[in-house]
């Protein structure tokens, strides 16, 4: 097996990107925020701690018999990963759907799908949230729950 000729090998990217951005380092327990949605999320990564352009991922717990209002991303896709603990989601047009997670599931979420996550267990469920918008809750949307209207 020959190697490859130096002049020809890739080169490392430079220390920042092509628009000046670097690598960070968000630190955990560094605060969070109330979401539209109802819920408190741990703050990681999004345009305002990172200066990121097209994702946000942040760390969720929902308490015992905690549930998010429900609401649908206008303009973005989001992915779930539950670490800890089992959770439930109603979705769908009149969240006429419920599906179950659990650690170690993944869930996807299209954009302008409703939904109302929610924890029916007597433990906390916690999970990793990333969405393709920086800036996650501009394009939350919250609607009335139409299996009570």
């Amino acid at each position: 097996m020959s190697e490859t000729p130096t002049a020809t090998r890739p080169q490392p990217p430079a220390a920042s990107g092509t628009d000046g951005a670097e690598c960070r380092i968000i630190r955990g327990g560094n605060g969070g925020f109330h979401g539209k949605q109802g819920l408190d999320y741990f703050a990681g990564v999004s345009a305002e701690s990172a200066g990121s352009k097209a994702l946000c991922m942040h760390l969720l717990e929902i308490s015992p018999g905690g549930e998010a209002k429900p609401h649908y991303h206008e303009a973005h896709e989001s992915a779930v990963y539950v670490l800890k603990g089992s959770a439930a989601m109603r979705h769908g047009p009149h969240l006429e759907h419920v599906d179950h997670v659990t650690a170690g599931d993944f869930l996807y979420i299209p954009a302008g799908v409703p939904h109302q996550p929610f924890n029916p267990t007597d433990k906390p469920v916690r999970a990793v949230i990333a969405c393709t918008d920086p800036n996650e809750q501009e394009s939350v949307v919250l609607f009335g729950d139409s299996r009570i209207d």
